[in-house]
């Protein structure tokens, strides 16, 4: 991710003070970020930001310690998060091609219901 300028001179959704947008890198695409969805957390269910950021910290806790049991966490409407396990292989070094070990890890994995699914791509 990286910080530039905002196309719009910073007004609008997804700009912050200053007139900086975060942008995702490989997708060149707008992202929220984490003061954005504290304040429309905020905003849409009428608390404060601190305690919007408090219950947002909450619930990602509780997805991150509950998924590294090795348990799943669903949303009904919404989806599901759980881990998968990514086996050690061999890489690239993409600047000198050389042969690299990556080690065997824990990634998280998010399944989309197919309510959110049908929300995102319309009604077939």
């Amino acid at each position: 991710m990286v910080v530039i300028p905002a196309a719009n001179g910073g007004i609008g959704p997804g700009a912050d003070s200053v007139g900086l947008k975060q942008i995702n890198i490989r997708k060149r695409t707008p992202m929220a970020t984490k003061s954005e969805m504290i304040d429309a957390v905020a905003t849409e269910s009428g608390v404060s930001k601190a305690d919007a950021e408090r219950t947002l910290g909450a619930f990602f806790d509780y997805v991150v310690n509950e998924t590294k049991k090795g348990d799943k966490v669903a949303w009904a409407g919404f989806g599901s998060f759980s881990t998968t396990q990514r086996a050690a292989r061999e890489g690239r070094n993409p600047q000198t091609g050389e042969p690299v070990q990556i080690k065997a890890s824990t990634a998280m994995k998010f399944s989309a219901s197919s309510t959110l699914k049908q929300a995102l791509n319309g009604k077939k």
